[in-house]
C-alpha cells in the first residue's frame, strides 16, 4: 500500500497508546501535586529509578519487534506468534526479579539521588509498590510491542483505554480516600497505577491467547524455546544497552539536579514528564517506522524501508518544530498547572525553554534510532547514546552546573548540546545504508 497510508494506519494508534501511558505517570503528578512540592519530588525521584525499568523493556521490545515484523514480512505468521510467546515469558521472568530486589534497592537507590529524609519517606513507599508490580508492566508492554510488530496498533490503543480509566479512577480515591478506602497518599498514587496496569496486562495476555488479534500466540508455543530467546536477547541486549545508559544517565542527572534544592527537583520531574510527553509523536513515529522497515527488510524491499523511515521523520521534525514553539509561549503555564509554587515554576518554565528548540534533533535520534531497530541493528544507536550521553552530556552538566548563574540553566544547555549530536549521530549512520544488511 501507499506509504504515507501504512504510516497513519500505524502511527494514529500507537500515538494514542504512548499518549495514554505517558499519562498515567502524568496523572499520578498532577493529584500529588496537591500533597505539596515534598511529595512531588518524591515521586519524580521515584520516576528516575523506575526509569531503569525501561533498559530491559526496550530490549526486550526491540528484540519482539524485530523478529515479529520480519516473521510478519514474510508472512510467516506462526513464527510470528511463537516470537512474542517466547517475549512474553522473558517479560514475566524479567518483572518477577525486579519485584524480588525491590526491598534491597529502594532506600539505597534515592540515597544517591540525593534524597532529602521528607522525600525519602514517600518515595521509598511509591517505590516499593510500584517494582513489586513491576512485572505487570513489562507484560503489558511487552504484549503491546508484540502487537504493534505484526501491525495491529488498535488493539494496543484500546489496552491503554482500559488502564488510564482505571486509573484516573483509582488514583484519587486511594490517595486521597473516599469510604472504607483510606486515604494512602503519595503509596496510593502507587498502588493505583499498578492495579490499572495489571488489569490492561491481563487484557492482553488473553487477546494473545485467544487470537481475536490478527497476532496469535498459542498455548503450546508458551514452551521456553532458548534458540527464538536467544535471539531476541541477541538483538535485545544492545537496546537494552542503549536505554540502560539514558536511565543511568538521568539517575546521574538527577544527583546533579538535587544538588541545587528540593525546588530544582520538583522541577525538573515536571519538566521532564511533560519533555517525554512532547516527544511522545517522535517515539510512536519511530515505534511505526521500525515496524515498516522490518516487515519490508523481511518482503525483500530494502528502498522501501528506507523511505519509509525518512518520511516518518520528515513528519516529526515539523510536528516538533510546533511543538518548540507552543513550549517557549505557555512554559510558566504548563508547570503551574502541577505546582503552583513560584520557585518550582521558574525553573520548571527555564527547562522547557531551553531544551524545546532542539526537539528537532530529538526527531533525527529517535524515529531513525528506531529505524535501525527495526531493522535488527540496535548496536549501532547504543554506541551512539553513550557516545552522546556520557561523551558530552554529563561532563558538560558537572562543568556548567558550577559556572553557569542560576546552575540548573548550565545543566540544561547540557541537555540540549546532547540532544543535537545524537540526532546528528544517527542520521548520518542510517545514510550509510548498512542497517539494511543486519540480520535477525
Amino acid at each position: 500500500g501507499h506509504l504515507l497510508r501504512s504510516l497513519a494506519l500505524l502511527t494514529g494508534p500507537m500515538l494514542v497508546s504512548a499518549l495514554l501511558q505517558n499519562l498515567q505517570s502524568l496523572i499520578d503528578l498532577f493529584w500529588v501535586g496537591s500533597l505539596g512540592a515534598g511529595a512531588l519530588a518524591a515521586v519524580a525521584m521515584s520516576g528516575t529509578v523506575l526509569m531503569l525499568l525501561f533498559p530491559m523493556m526496550m530490549g526486550l521490545s526491540t528484540g519482539t519487534d524485530a523478529l515479529v515484523a520480519r516473521a510478519v514480512g514474510g508472512e510467516r505468521w506462526d513464527e510470528a506468534g511463537h516470537a512474542a510467546s517466547q517475549s512474553l515469558l522473558l517479560a514475566l521472568v524479567a518483572g518477577g526479579l525486579t519485584g524480588l530486589l525491590a526491598p534491597l534497592i529502594t532506600n539505597r537507590m534515592l540515597h544517591l539521588l540525593g534524597s532529602t529524609p521528607e522525600v525519602l519517606a514517600d518515595g521509598g513507599a511509591y517505590l516499593r509498590i510500584s517494582l513489586w508490580g513491576s512485572f505487570t508492566v513489562f507484560v503489558l508492554f511487552i504484549g503491546n510491542a508484540a502487537l504493534q510488530g505484526a501491525g495491529d496498533a488498535v488493539t494496543p490503543m484500546i489496552i491503554m483505554v482500559i488502564g488510564n480509566v482505571l486509573n484516573l479512577i483509582l488514583d484519587p480515591l486511594f490517595i486521597f480516600g473516599w469510604g472504607p478506602v483510606p486515604a494512602m497518599g503519595v503509596r496510593g498514587a502507587a498502588l493505583a497505577t499498578v492495579l490499572a496496569q495489571a488489569v490492561s496486562a491481563a487484557v492482553a495476555v488473553t487477546i494473545l491467547l485467544s487470537g481475536r488479534s490478527r497476532l496469535h500466540a498459542r498455548p503450546r508455543q508458551w514452551r521456553p524455546d532458548m534458540e527464538v530467546c536467544w535471539r531476541i536477547l541477541r538483538i535485545g541486549i544492545p537496546g537494552s544497552g542503549q536505554m540502560l545508559a539514558r536511565s543511568l544517565n538521568g539517575a546521574v542527572l538527577m544527583r546533579i539536579v538535587a544538588s541545587c534544592g528540593t525546588a530544582a527537583v520538583a522541577a525538573y520531574g515536571t519538566g521532564l514528564r511533560l519533555h517525554m510527553f512532547i516527544l511522545m509523536p517522535a517515539f510512536t513515529l519511530g515505534g511505526a517506522a521500525a515496524t515498516l522497515v522490518g516487515q519490508n527488510l523481511g518482503a525483500g524491499k530494502p528502498d522501501r524501508a528506507r523511505r519509509a523511515a525518512w518520511l516518518a521523520t520528515g513528519i516529526d521534525v515539523g510536528v516538533m518544530v510546533v511543538a518548540a514553539i507552543a513550549l517557549a509561549l505557555s512554559a510558566p503555564l504548563l508547570i503551574r498547572a502541577f505546582n503552583d509554587d513560584p520557585e518550582v515554576i521558574h525553573i520548571g518554565a527555564q527547562y522547557l525553554r531551553v531544551i524545546s528548540p532542539f526537539y528537532v534533533f530529538a526527531a533525527l535520534g529517535i524515529v531513525l534510532g528506531r529505524s535501525l531497530n527495526g531493522a535488527g541493528d540496535s548496536l549501532t544507536p547504543m554506541i551512539m547514546t553513550v557516545v552522546s550521553l556520557w561523551g558530552l552530556q554529563v561532563p558538560l552538566a558537572v562543568g556548567l552546573s558550577r559556572v553557569w548563574e542560576p546552575p540548573t540553566v548550565g545543566i540544561w544547555w547540557a541537555i540540549a548540546a546532547a540532544t543535537a549530536l545524537h540526532g546528528a549521530l544517527i542520521a548520518l549512520w542510517f545514510e550509510t545504508g548498512r542497517w539494511q544488511r543486519a540480520r535477525v
